[in-house]
């Protein structure tokens, strides 16, 4: 069962779905996971999908449009923040968290998010499980590699001149997100069918979704450590990749240096295949179901 709801987070109202088992009884306890997904996506794509199929596991599950996207509020439009999203995801633990049916809240993090659920897991002890799938796990060595050292310099400089222009006229700058031909895009990547997911209308090419960024978000982004804070996390970790996925080395590394019980599931597809391809997803559901099971509820059967 799926229905919209809404909470606030600092004066801002975040829209999300919730999707509960069919049979939900408002009187019993159930665990709960936030599922959300890539860099600047939305609700509609890949953390629908996978929350969709926790539901059908016996979970509660929130998808949500994160602050400057989707049906959130939140000005400039198309805005990354990572600080912002940290207490986005700390006010949907709260709002999880007050609802009289649900016993223990975790986080699972597709893509890009991963890297802010692991902000999550270090800094919010309420979060019981956390759970990266094909995760884009950054650190400064990622930003260098991608756009050298002379590129975070002049994406920093364009940060600055489109955060002062919007302030003194109100006006946004953006890029698009994802192009094979256009080289300013954030990602550009000059292959036929590298963003086939973002392109394909029958795949994450929703109506929902804008592929824009906000130029003054590179300042933030830019500055996005999740490998950094992997030590603090104390919170019991699964995390599910691939050697198709993006920076498997990454993925390692995280599940390395995070502390406490954790588990890492090395299985096959490619980065975009655990967006949307039954396969990869049902088994990535699988694992995280099992390991949730035993860290957001009693150990009985779900």
């Amino acid at each position: 069962m799926q229905r919209k709801i809404s909470f606030d987070r600092d004066g801002v109202t975040l829209v999300g779905d919730l999707f509960t088992p069919d049979d939900l009884n408002e009187n019993g306890r159930y665990p709960a996971v936030i599922v959300q997904g890539s860099f600047t996506s939305v609700k509609e794509q890949m953390a629908g999908t996978y929350a969709e199929k926790f539901a059908g596991q016996g979970f509660v599950a929130l998808s949500f449009d994160y602050a400057h996207y989707g049906e959130s509020e939140g000005q400039p439009r198309q805005y990354e923040s990572p600080a912002e999203k940290l207490d986005d995801l700390k006010a949907a633990v709260t709002y999880l968290a007050r609802l009289p049916y649900v016993e223990a809240v975790g986080m699972v993090g597709v893509c890009t998010s991963a890297s802010n659920a692991v902000y999550l897991g270090a800094q919010d002890p309420r979060v019981k499980g956390l759970a990266t799938i094909a995760g884009f796990l950054v650190n400064e060595d990622v930003f260098v590699a991608t756009y050298g050292e002379d590129g975070m310099a002049t994406r920093r400089e364009q940060a600055a001149a489109a955060r002062k222009k919007y302030e003194e006229s109100g006006e946004a700058t953006t890029i698009t997100v994802y192009s094979e031909t256009d080289k300013d895009a954030a990602n550009y990547i000059p292959v036929d069918g590298a963003f086939d997911y973002y392109d394909n209308e029958s795949r994450g090419n929703v109506p929902q979704y804008t592929n824009e960024m906000d130029v003054s978000s590179w300042t933030n982004w830019l500055a996005f450590d999740a490998l950094g804070q992997a030590p603090s996390v104390t919170t019991p970790t699964i995390v599910v990749h691939s050697d198709e996925s993006a920076l498997p080395e990454n993925a390692k590394a995280l599940y390395e240096a995070v502390q406490g019980e954790k588990e890492l599931v090395w299985s096959d597809g490619n980065h975009y295949d655990y967006y949307d391809t039954p396969q990869q997803i049902d088994n990535a559901v699988a694992n995280v179901t099992r390991f949730f099971r035993t860290h957001l509820t009693d150990g009985q059967p779900v």
